[in-house]
């Protein structure tokens, strides 16, 4: 019996020559390897289709060639060397390839002061893209903290005063009643509140960067806030962590020029944006402040 060939109907001719700017898969399931671990992480890949006169490109393409990130570790190198292939495939069909990782980081955390330790989740997103024969990577971190409103530290510490005022108007003030009150609900009787908060980054990587510095990039906006999310605790590293808000009194514009700082010392970033959100405990709505530096100048990597 003759063979029959199997019909190819992506190569057949489309009737509105429309070029696209993008064309593929999302949600990839995909195991990828980095600082020595393997996260499940969910890729975007998709290349343009300048041609507007094919009906489509080859999607099974660009799933074989994800298995190359299998069994080797997700540096831009690869990245590059994977969307590299992404367009040899569809020569003549694309000029531009993407592909985006999703995944959860998962970091060990010391306790601030006892040896207890936990583990962190924080999502990441690789953004990376050859366009006009420019190589593109951004990376994007969301990294939880704690704020704590300076005006309402303000006004905790000023009813405290009057509470203090009113105990011992008239009395020959003493420290050890002093201690003593301080150390009372009825001397401590207002605290300013919390709210626990998100930092949302995403970094432009310069082009001679090697690897992708997801921890240090966490690190860096940790260090920089002050206030990182705790997992287990005991007392002592409670009353630290306490400490460290007080310490670090922030409105969210304060949150987004700390960062802001921050970011401009890291000598492998290009441009970078950032939005920070207090999910606030007053009101029923979250502040917000957002910043960014070059994000808006053309700046290959």
């Amino acid at each position: 019996m003759t063979q029959l060939k199997l019909p190819d109907i992506a190569a057949q001719t489309q009737a509105y020559a429309v070029p696209l700017n993008w064309v593929g898969m999302c949600g990839i399931a995909l195991p990828v390897q980095f600082e020595g671990r393997t996260a499940a992480a969910k890729v975007d890949a998709g290349v343009s289709l300048v041609d507007g006169s094919s009906r489509g490109i080859h999607m099974s393409r660009l799933y074989l060639a994800l298995g190359s990130l299998e069994h080797q570790p997700l540096t831009p190198l690869a990245i590059r060397q994977l969307l590299e292939d992404f367009l040899s495939s569809h020569a003549s069909l694309s000029s531009a390839a993407y592909l985006r990782f999703s995944f959860e980081h998962l970091l060990n955390r010391p306790a601030l002061i006892s040896p207890l330790s936990g583990w962190k989740s924080y999502a990441v997103t690789v953004d990376t893209r050859i366009e006009n024969e420019v190589f593109h990577v951004e990376l994007s971190v969301s990294v939880p903290y704690s704020s704590t409103c300076p005006c309402s530290a303000a006004l905790a510490r000023q009813l405290i005063q009057q509470q203090f005022q009113t105990h011992f108007s008239g009395q020959q003030i003493e420290k050890a009643a002093v201690l003593q009150w301080l150390g009372s609900a009825e001397g401590i009787v207002a605290t300013p509140h919390s709210q626990r908060s998100t930092a949302q980054i995403q970094v432009r990587l310069s082009s001679n960067q090697q690897v992708l510095p997801i921890t240090e990039l966490i690190d860096r906006i940790e260090a920089s806030l002050g206030t990182a999310v705790q997992t287990a605790v005991k007392r002592a590293d409670e009353q630290a962590f306490a400490l460290a808000n007080g310490q670090n009194l922030m409105f969210c514009e304060d949150a987004a020029r700390r960062l802001h700082q921050a970011l401009r010392q890291i000598e492998w970033s290009k441009a970078f944006k950032l939005r920070v959100e207090h999910a606030e405990s007053l009101h029923a709505h979250d502040a917000v402040a957002t910043s960014q530096w070059q994000w808006d100048v053309s700046c290959a990597v």
